[in-house]
């Protein structure tokens, strides 16, 4: 088939190169402008973009899809469907429609739980027991279309939103393969979206990463694995009279009990009600560490953290 593909992180990269290798001929691949980053600032391109550079695919990298130029030339491609994952554009109608037979969008969450930008954080960050990735086709909504695929899977009580992440993307890449291969039978069915439980993922906010050490230690482990790796839950230590910021990459949920802060044994940390043991932290300016590495080089610990 010819298949337009729309995508940025690099979650996406593994259904771009799925769709490759099925021998499918992707006309183009859409992406997001390549943004300054790092020390020096330069341009960097996004993984797809450069996935799709090394496939030889023309890459277009439009800064919205919303005038009539743009439409004009995503119709040009004349392809049977688009494939969307993870674009960070909204689609409006002239592009839905263009291909004949619509777009299909790769989702990391038991729609219509986690609708949005950030399903896969918000569901390790609710304590979710399960998840899964779907294909749906995409309409005007946020998330509403009917859904053709699902493969669930669950979330293990100490994963982390990375390792979450990697998983699904393998297990989504593998999901988007299977529907295009049903599409081009025309055997591919939908199912529209249940009406009640819809919940919504937010985009993450920096702001909600830094620890409370009075919640229950059940949401603070959720907390600080739905925060692995990017931005990381933080909290701060007085080290030596300076005060740290630390980073609480891996965290389980420990035994011992105290004031919410109170520092237990084997870094282990009470909080409003129970105790979360930290397992791999990151001192500021410093690499990550286990925590029997990060308590020899600490010095000695104040009574409580912050």
């Amino acid at each position: 088939m010819r298949i337009i593909f729309m995508g940025t992180p690099e979650f996406a990269v593994p259904t771009l190169t799925e769709i490759v290798s099925a021998g499918h001929d992707v006309v183009a691949v859409y992406t997001r402008a390549p943004k300054p980053a790092g020390r020096g600032q330069a341009e960097r391109k996004s993984p797809v973009h450069e996935a799709a550079e090394g496939f030889g695919i023309p890459v277009m990298t439009p800064k919205s899809l919303r005038n009539e130029a743009e439409q004009i030339a995503f119709a040009a491609f004349d392809a049977d469907v688009a494939v969307v994952v993870a674009y960070g554009l909204i689609l409006p109608k002239p592009i839905l429609e263009a291909p004949r037979l619509g777009c299909l969008n790769l989702h990391g969450s038991l729609l219509p739980r986690w609708r949005g930008a950030a399903p896969i954080q918000r569901a390790v960050l609710a304590g979710d027991a399960r998840t899964g990735a779907m294909v749906m086709q995409m309409d005007e909504g946020l998330d509403t279309g009917p859904v053709a695929l699902v493969d669930e899977m669950p979330i293990g009580p100490d994963m982390t939103t990375g390792e979450l992440h990697d998983r699904m993307m393998l297990v989504g890449a593998d999901l988007v393969g299977r529907a295009l291969a049903a599409l081009e039978r025309g055997s591919l069915t939908f199912t529209p979206q249940a009406e009640e439980d819809v919940s919504y993922a937010s985009k993450i906010d920096k702001a909600e990463s830094r620890i409370d050490w009075s919640k229950p230690a059940a949401e603070v482990h959720n907390l600080i694995r739905g925060m692995s790796p990017f931005p990381g839950a933080w909290f701060e230590l007085d080290l030596g009279g300076q005060v740290t910021r630390v980073k609480a990459i891996r965290s389980t949920i420990g035994s011992g009990h105290g004031a919410p802060g109170t520092i237990l044994p084997d870094l282990t940390i009470a909080c409003g009600a129970g105790a979360v043991r930290l397992v791999t932290v990151q001192r500021e300016g410093k690499a990550a560490m286990d925590a029997p590495t990060f308590l020899r080089g600490a010095g000695p610990l104040p009574e409580r953290a912050r």
